[in-house]
């Protein structure tokens, strides 16, 4: 029996996808769980037409995308971190702050991210940090540390 995935089931077939299961397999769970639908003829071209707004949808969220990230590679943020008189960091800069920051300078919304930042930053200077936006896009966010009051 041909049918099309309404979600991914594992090790039998993806989302969209149009494949040939076993009769008994279609009605006893695919059916009952509502993880596929008998691939009819207007079925597939529902199909058709939800997979074209998908793809719409994701090249609006791609071009999204690229152009925060070149936002970001433009953008260079600050922060004051506390220090003694000899320059010794009291405090650091870590993947929080940061996220804190680019919302703050509204550079991100509700987007998920990933920072890549294997260690807090704890020494003054200028740094550049690698920002995952999802979709194969990264950036770089210039972070500048300086002494505070």
């Amino acid at each position: 029996m041909k049918v099309i995935f309404l979600s991914d089931v594992r090790n039998v077939g993806k989302k969209y996808e149009i494949r040939d299961v076993s009769d008994g397999y279609a009605r006893n769970f695919l059916f009952p769980n509502k993880l596929a639908e008998t691939a009819t003829p207007a079925a597939i071209k529902k199909l058709e037409s939800v997979k074209a707004e998908h793809e719409k949808e994701d090249k609006e969220a791609l071009a999204h995308l690229q152009s925060l990230a070149k936002k970001i590679n433009e953008t260079k943020i600050q922060f004051e971190v506390k220090t003694d008189r000899s320059g010794a960091v009291f405090g650091s800069v870590n993947k929080e702050t940061i996220m804190k920051a680019l919302r703050e300078h509204k550079l991100i919304g509700a987007e998920r991210v990933d920072i890549d930042l294997k260690y807090p930053i704890k020494d003054l200077g200028e740094y550049s940090v690698p920002i995952d936006l999802k979709k194969g896009v990264a950036a770089k966010l210039g972070v500048i540390v300086v002494k505070g009051e």
